[in-house]
C-alpha cells in the first residue's frame, strides 16, 4: 500500500500521473475537429473561452463558407463573425481569424508557418495556441498549458508556479520530451472527467486521493 511518503516529492508524483493517466486513455484523439493544420489554428483560436464542444459545433459552419487563408480572405469581417458569434468574443476572433488568414496568403504561401516565432507573430495567436497547433498539427513536441491543466499541475503539486509559463516549465522538466504532447491530452481528458473545478477539490479523484491520501476537504462557510 502506498504511503504519503512515496509521493513526497515531484518527480514521484509525476512518475505516478503519467503511469496512471496512460492506463486510463492509452488513445487520446485530438478534441478540436480538423482537417488540416490551417482549420486546427482556425479552431484553436475560436476554442479561446469556448468549449471544444461548442468549437466543434460552430468552426464546420465557418468551414463550410471558407476552409483555407485564402477562401477566408474572401469573406467579409462581418459575415466571419455572424458566423462564429456562439463562440464568443466574436469581434476579436473575426478580426484574427481575417487577420491571420491574410498573412498567411501574403508571406507564407498560404501555409501554416511551423515555427513557434512565426506563429506567434499571426494575430490572435498567442503561446498556448502556437503550442496546440505545434505538437497536434505537425508532432513537434510541446505542453501547452491552459488555466485547467494549470490548476491540476498546482493541485498535484507539480509546480509552484504562479503563472502558465512556470508550470509549463516545471512540467517539461519532469515528463519525458517525447511525451509532453500525448500527457497535455491525458491531462485535458482526466481534468475533464474526474477532477473538474467544482467536482474535485483536491480530494475527491482518484489522483487526488491517492497522492494526497491526508489532505482534508477546504471548509466552507454557510
Amino acid at each position: 500500500m502506498r504511503t504519503a511518503a512515496d509521493f513526497s516529492t515531484r518527480a514521484a508524483r509525476a512518475a505516478y500521473i503519467g503511469r496512471r493517466l496512460a492506463e486510463l486513455y492509452p488513445e487520446t484523439p485530438i478534441p478540436l475537429e480538423h482537417r488540416d493544420p490551417y482549420t486546427l489554428l482556425v479552431a484553436v483560436v475560436l476554442s479561446a473561452q469556448c468549449t471544444d464542444k461548442r468549437v466543434n459545433e460552430v468552426a464546420p459552419r465557418l468551414f463550410a463558407l471558407a476552409d483555407s487563408p485564402e477562401g477566408m480572405t474572401r469573406l467579409p469581417l462581418a459575415r466571419i463573425q455572424e458566423t462564429i458569434r456562439p463562440c464568443g468574443l466574436s469581434p476579436q476572433k473575426a478580426r484574427a481569424i481575417l487577420g491571420l488568414s491574410r498573412i498567411l496568403v501574403e508571406r507564407h504561401h498560404g501555409s501554416v508557418p511551423q515555427s513557434f516565432e512565426e506563429l506567434e507573430a499571426l494575430p490572435g495567436v498567442g503561446h498556448k495556441t502556437a503550442s496546440v497547433v505545434m505538437a497536434q498539427a505537425f508532432g513537434e513536441p510541446a505542453f501547452p498549458v491552459d488555466t485547467h491543466i494549470h490548476r491540476l499541475a498546482q493541485r498535484w503539486r507539480l509546480t509552484s508556479g504562479r503563472n502558465v509559463e512556470q508550470t509549463e516549465r516545471d512540467l517539461k522538466q519532469l515528463f519525458p520530451r517525447n511525451q509532453w504532447n500525448i500527457m497535455h491530452l491525458r491531462i485535458i481528458y482526466y481534468g475533464r472527467e474526474h477532477c473538474t473545478a467544482r467536482g474535485c477539490d483536491g480530494t475527491v479523484c482518484e489522483i487526488c486521493r491517492t497522492l494526497f491520501s491526508a489532505r482534508r476537504p477546504v471548509s466552507t462557510r454557510k
